[in-house]
């Protein structure tokens, strides 16, 4: 038996193969192993966690849920009732809210067992996962780089084998940054999909909840749990008007020959690192060999960085501005809190409108093409000593707010799914990834082609 699949485990418990306390067990000795030198964690459930598992094992077998005894992690600026959400401030360290998330509370439904609570940067701002509460996060596939942000912890209990799944969030790109740099999968869901409140206001009209795991069937199964309207978040009821309340998980048969797949290095304007390039093209190529139609294209979009800025910094200022006053907010977040200060109303809904053509420009596309392939990230980890790149391949970097996470941002704006898959590693050991996107709604798509990258099931 696999002990890294959470679909595995869930069966075997389901099978009386293994209990839910073994393996939550193991998921805590495993934690004590290594996260002293990760530091993935900020909260471990101990206690907690098995005594859910004794239950779950006292349980009757016919009655136990799709993630019976699964361990977990949960990001900490996602609400768990009665444990911290600090969100990786000073300002909030006393914080414990006392409702769970919907999204949290169907996981746990399904048999699925908290373990622990992982780290994040302050308000979830940055690529990378530091924090004056916590400190700094590794990566565990190489202790001098970052795992990325902001699910950096997230991705790294994934990477390290703490968990199979773990529950992040995506804003600009904090789940695809971690899958890549990590190594492991990430699903950014479609806007309204997944409920994410009750939590902390963050950037509403960017910002889902979604998982990180170490199979693709794993994110399809989480997703499918998570997925459905909920009366806590009103954006999740555009998704019973839409789609009727469906539950996405993998299409089965899927036959590449039919698919419309576009690929793009760069989506016709990021920079790129040419190792990353590489790695794409070696995966690209290797799928059209497999009888993939696939064309090079990308959106006649703009590059997207400015009107991400234009959303994300008043909505960021209208949320974290009024915890300004705090004495312990470290000064880079002040610098990007402050920077929403200045907007408008007027300048708030002309981004918006400027964003709904950004919008209509990427859902035309997807009338001509299935799914769209492109870098996750144009760069593998970097160290831990920096913040980030200052150029990729010889272009310099805008130093202000991550600027680098720049072939993230369109699926934020658009509100479309994105799954982030490995497909190699650089020359130094280091991983890199490729993102599936496809239209809203095709959650179930991007996931079976992500799949079949992964070897066909995904697992």
């Amino acid at each position: 038996m696999s002990t890294d699949d959470a679909t595995t485990m869930a069966a075997a418990v389901r099978a009386g193969e293994v209990s839910a306390t073994e393996l939550v067990q193991a998921s805590l000795d495993h934690i004590d192993e290594r996260d002293g030198e990760v530091n993935a964690f900020t909260v471990v459930l101990r206690e907690q966690a098995l005594a859910e598992a004794r239950a779950i094992d006292g349980t009757d077998r016919s009655a136990l849920g799709p993630l019976a005894g699964v361990p977990i992690s949960v990001k900490d600026h996602i609400w768990l009732a009665g444990q911290p959400a600090t969100n990786g401030s000073l300002a909030l360290k006393d914080f414990v809210p006392t409702e769970s998330a919907a999204c949290v509370d169907r996981l746990r439904a399904a048999g699925a067992v908290v373990v622990g609570k992982t780290n994040n940067p302050e308000f979830c701002y940055r690529g990378y996962t530091d924090n004056l509460v916590f400190g700094l996060t590794r990566n565990p596939r190489d202790l001098s780089k970052t795992p990325g942000g902001s699910s950096g912890g997230a991705g790294a209990s994934v990477a390290y084998g703490a968990t199979p799944i773990a529950l992040g969030t995506d804003g600009g790109g904090s789940i695809r940054i971690p899958a890549a740099f990590c190594g492991v999968v990430g699903h950014k869901p479609t806007f309204g999909l997944v409920p994410k409140m009750p939590g902390f206001r963050g950037w509403p009209t960017l910002s889902v909840d979604g998982p990180l795991t170490t199979t693709v069937r794993d994110a399809a199964l989480a997703l499918s749990v998570m997925a459905g309207p909920h009366p806590a978040d009103p954006d999740s009821l555009v998704e019973a008007r839409a789609k009727r309340g469906s539950k996405p998980g993998l299409e089965r048969d899927l036959d590449l020959t039919t698919l419309r797949i576009a690929v793009s290095e760069d989506l016709g304007w990021a920079p790129v690192d040419p190792v990353v390039r590489g790695a794409f093209r070696r995966t690209v190529d290797a799928l059209a060999d497999r009888g993939a139609q696939v064309t090079e294209a990308h959106p006649d979009a703009p590059y997207p960085t400015e009107l991400w800025n234009d959303i994300a910094l008043p909505e960021g200022f209208a949320s974290e501005g009024p915890l300004l006053e705090h004495p312990g907010i470290d000064d880079t977040t002040r610098e990007i809190i402050e920077a929403g200060r200045a907007a408008t109303a007027a300048d708030y809904l002309d981004a918006q409108e400027r964003r709904r053509g950004f919008t209509r420009t990427w859902e035309s596309f997807f009338e001509d093409h299935d799914v769209l392939l492109a870098p996750s990230m144009p760069i593998p980890a970097f160290g831990t000593d920096v913040t980030g790149p200052t150029e990729i391949d010889g272009v310099p970097v805008d130093p202000f707010f991550d600027d680098w996470c720049v072939l993230a941002l369109p699926a934020n704006l658009t509100g479309q799914p994105a799954t982030a898959v490995p497909t190699g590693t650089s020359p130094d050991g280091l991983p890199v990834g490729l993102q599936v996107l496809g239209p809203r709604w095709s959650d179930a798509l991007t996931l079976a082609v992500a799949a079949e990258l992964s070897g066909g099931s995904g697992a």
